[in-house]
C-alpha cells in the first residue's frame, strides 16, 4: 500500500507517455487520473495510520548505491511529516489531473501533458518520502526537470521557452548550494542517512571547519548552504525571479507547481532537517530575515500586477515567506500547517483563475474583464472562498495557520521575530487588499471585454468545477479540523519524532500566550485591506489611477518587481553574454579556428593559388623550368662529390 501510493503516478506517466498514441487522449486521461485518485485515497489512509495512530515505518526497496563503505538504500520513510506531505501532494495533484481533463480538452498533446503531470507528482513523492540526502536530491532534481517540461509545455511559444529556461537555470543556482550542503553534511558526519545525521547533530554544535579559506561554524555553514537550495525551489527573495514567469505554463501547471508541490519542497526540506537547524541559530535567524522580507516584497509587487495568474503567483511567494519565517523562529509545525491549508486555498485560486480564463476566451489581463460575476456564479463563489482563506478571515483555513505563525513570531521575543511579526502584519494588510482588488477587477464593475468575448462567457464544465469544490472544502474546514493536531494541545503526540524542537525553544507554547491584541491585529488588518480595496475599486474607481500618479516612483518600483530582473540582467546576463560572445568571436573564431582548421585551410588555399600561377600553358615556360631543375640537380651532384 505504501509503495503503491508513491509509484502509481509513475506507472500512469509511463503508460500515458509511451503508449499515448495507442490509447488515445481519453485513455491517457483515464490512466493518469485513476492512478492519482487511488494514490490520493491511499495518502489519506496513510495519514490516518501514521499521523493519528502512530504507525511510522520505513519501506526499504533495495540498495541503491554501494561503493566501499558508502552505501545508500532506496527506502520510503513514512513518519507524520511525510504522511502530511503525501496527503497534500496526492490530493492537490489528483484534483489538478481531473481539472485538466476539461481545461486541456482542446490541446493537441493531451497524453504528453498528463504524463508530465504524473511524473512531476512521482518525483515530488520521492522527495518527501526520502530516507537520506541522496534520495532527496534525486527527487529534488526530478521535480526541477519535470517543472521545466511543464512550464515549457507550449514550446511553440517563445515566452514559454524562455520561462522554462529561466526556471531551470535559477533553480540550478539554488541546487548548487543544496549539493554543497549535502557534501558538507557528508564531510561532517560521514553519512547521508537522516537518522544518523540527526543523532550526531548535537555533538557537532559549535565545531568549526575550513570553508573558502576561513574557519567557520560547521553546522551554520552547512545549514545556510542547504537553505540556499530551499530558496531556489521555494522562490525566496533573490532566487524568486523564475516564479512569475512560470505562469507561461498551462493553468493546471501553475496550480500544481505553485500551490502545494514544488514551491513547498524547500519548506519541507527545512522541517525535515529541524534536528540539524535547531543547533544552528544563526542559520535560523537568516531564514527568518529572508522569509519575512520575501513576504513583504511579494505583497508589494502583487498590488500592481494585472495578469490574474501573476497576482496569485506573487501571493504564493508571499505566503512561502510566512512559512519560512515560521521555521526561522522554530515553529516548524506552524509552517507545515500553513503549507497544508495554503495548498487547498491557493490551488483553488489558481484553478478558479483558470476557470475565469476559460470563460473569458483565454484572456488573463484583469483590465479586460469585469462584470461577469452573474455569468459564472459558481466560479465567483469559489474564488471568494479561496480569497477569504488567503486573507485569513476568521474560521477559514488561512485564519488558523497564518495567525499561529504571526503569534509564534511575536512570542519568540527576539529581534528577528519582531521583524518578521510586523512585516507579516503589513503583508497581511496588502494580501487582503490585492486579493479583493483581483475579485473586484475580475468580476465587478462594467464589462471591459469586447462584445464577442462577453457573448461567450460561460461557466466551466463539471469536470472542472468538482475539483474546485473539493479544494474549497479544504479551504473551509482544513484549518479548523487540523488545528489541535498540528499546533494545538495534541501537536506533540501527532508529530512525534518527525519534527524536533530544542528544549530552549517553545514557540507554539509562547504563541498561545501572546497578548490579545496580537491575536486580533491580523483580523483587523485583513478587514481593513478588504475595505480599502472596496473603496478603491468599487466606491471610487478613480483612486488607483490618482494614487499611482501621486506615488509614481513607488508605483513604478513595485510594478517593475523591485527591478530584480533588470539588476540580474545587468550583473549576470549581459556580462555573461559579452563574455560568451567574446569567447566565440575572439577565442573560438579568431584563435582556435583561425590558427587551427580555418588557418590550415587558408594557408593551403594560398599555396595552391601560388602554385597554380606556375601553370601558364606555354611550352617555353615549362622548358625553362626543366632547365632550372637540371641545373639544380647537377649543382647538387657536384657539391656532394667535392
Amino acid at each position: 500500500m505504501f509503495a503503491a501510493a508513491i509509484f502509481l503516478p509513475l506507472l500512469g506517466a509511463i503508460v500515458a507517455g509511451f503508449f499515448g498514441r495507442w490509447i488515445g487522449d481519453r485513455g491517457a486521461q483515464i490512466v493518469t487520473c485513476a492512478g492519482l485518485l487511488i494514490s490520493m485515497l491511499l495518502g489519506w489512509y496513510i495519514l490516518y495510520l501514521v499521523g493519528f495512530r502512530g504507525e511510522t515505518r520505513t519501506v526499504e526497496l533495495f540498495t541503491w548505491i554501494s561503493s566501499g563503505t558508502f552505501e545508500v538504500a532506496w527506502a520510503l520513510r513514512f513518519d507524520t511529516l511525510t504522511a502530511v506531505m503525501v496527503f497534500v501532494v496526492t490530493t492537490v495533484s489528483a484534483m489538478v489531473h481531473v481539472y485538466s481533463v476539461g481545461y486541456m480538452s482542446h490541446d493537441h498533446s493531451i497524453p504528453r501533458f498528463m504524463a508530465y503531470l504524473s511524473i512531476f507528482t512521482f518525483f515530488m513523492l520521492m522527495l518527501v518520502t526520502a530516507d537520506n540526502f541522496v534520495q532527496m536530491f534525486f527527487g529534488w532534481e526530478g521535480v526541477g526537470v519535470a517543472s521545466y517540461l511543464l512550464i515549457g509545455f507550449w514550446f511553440d511559444r517563445q515566452s514559454a521557452n524562455a520561462a522554462a529556461m529561466k526556471a531551470f537555470i535559477v533553480n540550478r543556482v539554488g541546487d548548487f548550494g543544496f549539493a554543497l550542503g549535502i557534501m558538507a553534511i557528508f564531510y561532517l558526519f560521514g553519512t547521508v542517512q537522516f537518522d544518523a545525521v540527526f543523532q550526531a547533530a548535537p555533538q557537532m554544535a559549535g565545531r568549526n571547519f575550513e570553508f573558502l579559506g576561513m574557519q567557520v561554524d560547521a553546522l551554520t555553514t552547512a545549514c545556510i548552504l542547504l537553505f540556499i537550495g530551499a530558496m531556489g525551489k521555494s522562490a525566496q527573495l533573490g532566487l524568486h525571479t523564475w516564479l512569475p514567469d512560470a505562469m507561461e505554463g498551462p493553468t493546471p501547471v501553475s496550480a500544481l507547481i505553485h500551490a502545494a508541490t514544488m514551491v513547498t519542497a524547500g519548506v519541507f526540506m527545512l522541517c525535515r532537517l529541524s534536528p540539524v537547524f535547531e543547533y544552528a541559530p544563526t542559520a535560523l535567524a537568516i531564514v527568518t530575515l529572508v522569509g519575512a522580507t520575501t513576504a513583504i516584497f511579494a505583497a508589494t509587487v502583487g498590488l500592481t500586477q494585472f495578469d490574474i495568474k501573476r497576482v496569485i503567483a506573487y501571493s504564493t511567494c508571499s505566503q512561502l515567506g510566512y512559512m519560512f519565517f515560521a521555521i526561522g523562529v522554530s515553529a516548524y509545525q506552524a509552517a507545515i500547517f500553513h503549507l497544508m491549508t495554503h495548498a487547498f486555498f491557493k490551488a483553488l485560486l489558481f484553478l478558479g483563475a483558470g476557470s475565469v480564463i476559460h470563460a473569458m476566451s483565454d484572456e488573463q489581463d484583469m483590465r479586460r474583464m469585469g462584470g461577469i460575476w452573474r455569468l459564472i456564479p459558481t466560479t465567483y463563489t469559489l474564488m471568494w472562498i479561496g480569497s477569504l482563506a488567503l486573507a485569513g478571515l476568521p474560521f477559514f483555513a488561512g485564519f488558523y495557520s497564518k495567525d499561529i505563525i504571526l503569534e509564534a513570531a511575536f512570542g519568540a521575543h527576539s529581534g528577528v521575530g519582531q521583524y518578521a511579526f510586523w512585516l507579516g502584519i503589513l503583508a497581511a494588510l496588502l494580501t487582503a487588499f490585492y486579493s479583493w482588488r483581483l475579485l473586484f477587477l475580475t468580476f465587478h464593475g462594467k464589462p471591459r471585454a469586447n462584445e464577442k468575448v462577453m457573448a461567450h462567457v460561460h461557466e466551466s464544465p463539471p469536470v472542472m468545477i468538482v475539483p474546485l469544490v473539493v479544494l474549497a472544502l479544504g479551504a473551509l474546514f482544513s484549518g479548523w479540523l487540523a488545528y489541535e493536531a498540528f499546533v494545538g494541545h495534541d501537536q506533540k503526540a501527532f508529530w512525534g519524532a518527525s519534527i524536533f524542537v530544542a528544549s530552549h525553544h517553545d514557540p507554539l507554547e509562547a504563541a498561545h500566550h501572546v497578548p490579545g491584541w496580537v491575536k486580533l491585529l491580523p483580523i483587523f488588518v485583513a478587514v481593513a485591506g478588504i475595505a480599502l480595496a472596496w473603496i478603491a475599486y468599487i466606491a471610487r474607481p478613480d483612486l488607483p489611477r490618482l494614487a499611482a500618479e501621486a506615488l509614481r516612483p513607488v508605483h513604478r518600483f513595485f510594478f517593475n518587481k523591485w527591478y530584480f530582473d533588470e539588476l540580474y540582467d545587468r550583473i549576470f546576463v549581459r556580462p555573461s553574454f559579452y563574455l560568451g560572445r567574446g569567447l566565440w568571436k575572439t577565442g573560438d573564431g579568431a584563435l582556435i579556428d583561425g590558427v587551427g582548421p580555418d588557418g590550415v585551410a587558408a594557408a593551403t588555399q594560398a599555396m595552391s593559388i601560388r602554385a597554380s600561377r606556375l601553370q601558364t600553358g606555354y611550352v617555353y615556360h615549362y622548358a625553362f623550368a626543366m632547365l632550372i631543375g637540371v641545373v639544380v640537380l647537377v649543382s647538387w651532384y657536384l657539391y656532394v662529390r667535392i
